[in-house]
C-alpha cells in the first residue's frame, strides 16, 4: 500500500483535493495505473493491494474516486463496489478489469459504478474517464457551495427552506419576504403556475409563524358550496340526513395554526362570500348552527389563475381578492429560473436513485442543454416526473436525451430568435462588417454545436430545424 504522495514541494497544488485510490492485487498493473494517472495530471493518489483495507482507507482519507479491480483475493471487487456505493454514494467508482463480459459490466454499472475500463488500459479512454469524473465532482461541489451560500445569505432561518432546491436570486428574495411576513396574522396569497412549489412556500410560512396549531391544507377545486361549507366549517348532528354526529371543520382543526386553501381561484361565488365573512371577522357558522364560532387560524391561499382577470370577468369577488392578498407572493416558473435546472436534476436523480435502489446517476451535458430550452409547462413537478420516469427505464447511470425525448418533443421553446432591438438585451450584435446570410447561418450552427457538446440532434433543436436538415447543411460543400 502506498500512502498519498508527500514528496511534492510545499507550494505545489494537490490535485484532486480528495485523493484517488487505486485498488489492485497485481503490483505491475497497479504501477501502470498509478503512472497513467500521474501523466493525466493527478498527484494525490493512493494505492492498495489488499482489498480488506479499502474501507478503512476511504473512511480515514475522504477518498473521492476509486479505481477498483474486480478479481481479487479476500474481498472481491463487486462486493466492494456494492459497499462503497451504499456507504459513500458521492464517491465515484471506476472498474478496472481484464474481463470483457457485457453482463459483468452491466451488473457493475447497475451497482453504482461510474465507468468500466478493461485491461490493458487504453490511456486515452482512461484520461477521458478521469476528466469526466473530476468535472462531475467539481460541479457537484460547486452546486453544494452555491446552495449553502444562497441559504445562508442573510436568512435568519435558512434551514426552513432546505426542501426548496434553488440558488436563483428571485427565489431567495421570496425567502427573505417570507421571513418578514411569517409572524403576522394577515392573509397571504401565493400565485404561480402549476408545479412551481406553492405548497412548499405555504409550509415555510407556517414553520416560521411561531403558531402553536397545525398546518391544515385543503384543495378547494371542484367543491360545491355544501361540500365546501361542510369541509371548512363542519356540521352539527342532524344538520342533514346523513349527519349522525357532529364533525369539526378544517378551520376548527387549524385553530391557532394555519389553514392553507389551494386552488382558491376555483371557489364558487357562494363559497367566496362565506370565506370573505371568515376573513373579515374570524367568524363562521357550522352547518345546522345559528351560533357563530370564532377562529384565529391564519389563512394562506394559493392559485395558478389570474385573480385580477377573474375579477374583471366577475368570476371572483373584488373584496375577497383584496382580502386574500394582504401579502402576495408570486413564484416564477421554471423557464424563468433556468439556473436552477442542474441543481434540481441532481437532487431528483439522487431521490430517484434511492427510491429505485440504484446509484451513481448523472445527466449528460447535452441533456442539461436541452432541458434549458424546454418550456416546462408543468414546472418543477414536471421535471421531477421526467427524471423519475427516465431513471426507471434505464440500465445505465448516464441519462441521455433519448430517455426524455417524448417530453422534450412536446414543448421546446426555440430561443434562437433575432431581436429587432439593439442594445445590451439584443440577441445578436454586429460589427462594422455585416456577415453574409451563409456566414451568419454557419456561425449559428457552430454555436449550437458548441452549446450541445457536438450532439447534432440537440443542436438542431436549439436552431429550430430537423436533425436531417442540420446534417444536410453540415455535409454541404464549403464554398
Amino acid at each position: 500500500m502506498w500512502p498519498p504522495l508527500l514528496n511534492t514541494p510545499m507550494k505545489s497544488i494537490v490535485y484532486p483535493a480528495r485523493p484517488v485510490l487505486v485498488v489492485d492485487d497485481d503490483t505491475i498493473s497497479l504501477a501502470i495505473t498509478h503512472a497513467a494517472l500521474r501523466k493525466a495530471g493527478l498527484n494525490n493518489i493512493m494505492t492498495c493491494t489488499d482489498s480488506r483495507q479499502v474501507m478503512a482507507l476511504v473512511s480515514q482519507h475522504t477518498v473521492g474516486m476509486v479505481f477498483l479491480d474486480l478479481v481479487m483475493p479476500f474481498t472481491g471487487g463487486e462486493e466492494l463496489l456494492e459497499t462503497l456505493s451504499r456507504d459513500y454514494p458521492e464517491m465515484l467508482v471506476i472498474i478496472l478489469t481484464a474481463t470483457e463480459e457485457v453482463d459483468t459490466a452491466v451488473r457493475c454499472i447497475k451497482a453504482g459504478a461510474f465507468n468500466y475500463l478493461t485491461k490493458p488500459i487504453d490511456f486515452e479512454r482512461l484520461f477521458s474517464t478521469v476528466k469526466n469524473a473530476l468535472a462531475l465532482q467539481e460541479l457537484q461541489q460547486e452546486n453544494r457551495a452555491l446552495r449553502q451560500s444562497a441559504f445562508s445569505a442573510g436568512l435568519s432561518h435558512p434551514e426552513i427552506f432546505a426542501n426548496i432546491i434553488t440558488h436563483n436570486p428571485r427565489i431567495l428574495q421570496i425567502f427573505h419576504y417570507v421571513e418578514s411576513i411569517a409572524t403576522t396574522s394577515e392573509p397571504v396569497l401565493i400565485t404561480g403556475e402549476t408545479g412551481v412549489g406553492k405548497d412548499l412556500i405555504a409550509q415555510a410560512i407556517h414553520a416560521l409563524s411561531r403558531r402553536q396549531g397545525p398546518l391544515v391544507a385543503v384543495n378547494v377545486a371542484g367543491l360545491d358550496d355544501t361540500i365546501f361549507s361542510d369541509t371548512l366549517f363542519g356540521h352539527l348532528k342532524g344538520a342533514f340526513t346523513s349527519a349522525e354526529r357532529a364533525r369539526k371543520g378544517l378551520i376548527e382543526q387549524a385553530n391557532s395554526g394555519t389553514l392553507f386553501l389551494d386552488e382558491i381561484g376555483d371557489l364558487t361565488a357562494v363559497s367566496q362570500s362565506k370565506l370573505l365573512r371568515l376573513l373579515q371577522g374570524g367568524d363562521y357558522f357550522p352547518l345546522g348552527s345559528d351560533v357563530p364560532k370564532h377562529s384565529d387560524a391564519r389563512i394562506v391561499s394559493a392559485t395558478n389563475q389570474d385573480l385580477w382577470r377573474l375579477t374583471k370577468e366577475e368570476k371572483f369577488r373584488k373584496d375577497l381578492n383584496f382580502r386574500l392578498r394582504t401579502h402576495h407572493i408570486n413564484i416564477p416558473p421554471l423557464r424563468e429560473r433556468l439556473d436552477d435546472i442542474p441543481l434540481l436534476v441532481e437532487h431528483f436523480l439522487a431521490e430517484a436513485a434511492a427510491q429505485f435502489g440504484k446509484s451513481g446517476f448523472q445527466a449528460s451535458k447535452t441533456l442539461l442543454t436541452l432541458l434549458g430550452e424546454y418550456d416546462f409547462p408543468g414546472n418543477i413537478r414536471e421535471l421531477r416526473t421526467m427524471i423519475f420516469d427516465a431513471v426507471s427505464r434505464t440500465d445505465t447511470t448516464m441519462l441521455s436525451p433519448r430517455l426524455l425525448e417524448s417530453y422534450l418533443n412536446q414543448n421546446l421553446t426555440h430561443a434562437v430568435v433575432i431581436a429587432e432591438t439593439s442594445g445590451d438585451d439584443a440577441l445578436l450584435s454586429f460589427t462594422s462588417r455585416l456577415p453574409t446570410l451563409k456566414q451568419a447561418a454557419d456561425l449559428l450552427i457552430q454555436e449550437a454545436l458548441r452549446r450541445s457538446d457536438g450532439h447534432q440532434t440537440a443542436a438542431a433543436r436549439l436552431l429550430g430545424i430537423s436533425q436531417q436538415a442540420l446534417s444536410k447543411r453540415l455535409k454541404a460543400p464549403k464554398n
